[in-house]
């Protein structure tokens, strides 16, 4: 059970590198939306920066809002990159 749990977990984290990646490329492309520019944009750095909305080092809610906030971000991103540019 643990183990299915922490593969999933690792599968999830390995997407969402993916998926940061690729609003990267997304946001080179002259034919993006520059609203989902300036969202990904948004996205990346708060992806890259080491300033977060709750500090780290607060047990467990620290880490909940990379949890939280960054796949929002990416899933919000995402759905505004027309469909064919995201295939491509």
């Amino acid at each position: 059970m643990k183990n299915k749990l922490l593969a999933r977990f690792k599968a999830k984290a390995k997407d969402l590198k993916n998926n940061v990646s690729a609003l990267y490329l997304a946001y080179k492309r002259k034919d993006v939306p520059v609203g989902a520019k300036i969202l990904i944009l948004i996205t990346i750095g708060y992806a890259l920066s080491p300033i977060d909305l709750i500090p780290d080092f607060i047990p467990i809610l620290g880490y909940l809002d990379d949890l939280i906030i960054l796949p929002i971000l990416v899933y919000i991103s995402l759905t505004l990159i027309p469909k064919e540019i995201m295939e491509e």
